[in-house]
């Protein structure tokens, strides 16, 4: 985690907010505090409302980050993000970060990046396409949903798509369409895999990278109530670094970005 002093709690103004589909919205805002510090894996923890109700405040993926503006995606599944997805340009937000790690992005060594995401997990993928161009990867986005509804592209570059009801591209899950195309992406120089999704999708995932030797990185989800380890809403078992027993982490805190290898299911 970084130092607590690039960690600022901002008044923010909403300058846009656009549904984009399936209750996803787009949420922009400027923050200058966050914008400079902001790295591809980060969180912002959002008050929502200057009321009592919602209590706590909801974690969200930076989405992307251009100049002072900083952007979140955000699913309407509950009454926290409804009431968030509903505020229009104008309304304000108390929020807090950057919070947690970033994804690696200059170890291992490797030439292409797989950015394998499932549903909402595609938020944290514009920012980090952006820093592995500006860093000479070559990117490749294989992005998962149930229907053609549940796929997000919006400012993403080669983009290979899998609905499971085959409503657009391939027809099966992400990891399915990974499996049927690593030649293809993997023609490109060595790989490293970074991923964004649902728990299925990840154990499937991290199956398939252990059969393949490949570092792979996942940002994970969670309830997080504060955002800085004080409330232990977090609490993530994963295995140990060394390979033998497991132990607790607070997601907050030691992610959200997890090599997959220590993840259990």
């Amino acid at each position: 985690m970084r130092p607590d002093s690039t960690i600022t709690d901002n008044a923010v103004t909403i300058t846009a907010s656009r549904c984009l589909g399936q209750d996803v919205s787009l949420i922009a805002f400027r923050c200058p505090e966050i914008a400079r510090n902001a790295k591809p894996g980060n969180f912002v923890n959002i008050k929502i409302s200057p009321h009592s109700q919602p209590l706590l405040r909801r974690p969200f993926s930076i989405h992307n980050v251009d100049g002072d503006m900083v952007e979140i995606m955000a699913k309407s599944v509950g009454c926290g993000t409804i009431l968030l997805c509903g505020s229009p340009a104008g309304a304000e937000l108390q929020v807090l970060g950057p919070l947690g790690n970033a994804f690696t992005i200059d170890t291992p060594r490797f030439e292409t990046a797989l950015l394998v995401s499932g549903g909402i997990g595609i938020a944290p993928m514009r920012f980090l396409e952006k820093t592995l161009h500006a860093a000479g990867k070559k990117v490749y986005h294989v992005i998962g949903g149930k229907t053609k509804q549940d796929v997000q592209t919006r400012g993403l570059t080669n983009c290979h798509i899998a609905t499971e009801d085959g409503s657009e591209g391939y027809r099966g899950t992400a990891i399915d369409l990974l499996r049927d195309k690593f030649d293809f992406f993997s023609g490109s120089g060595t790989v490293k895999i970074f991923s964004c999704g649902p728990n299925p999708m990840l154990k499937a995932l991290a199956a398939f990278c252990e059969k393949k030797s490949l570092p792979c990185e996942a940002s994970l989800e969670s309830i997080m109530g504060c955002g800085i380890g004080i409330c232990y809403g977090c609490t993530v078992e994963l295995k140990n670094i060394s390979g033998s027993g497991t132990s607790t982490i607070l997601l907050c805190q030691e992610g959200p970005v997890i090599d997959v290898k220590r993840l259990l299911f």
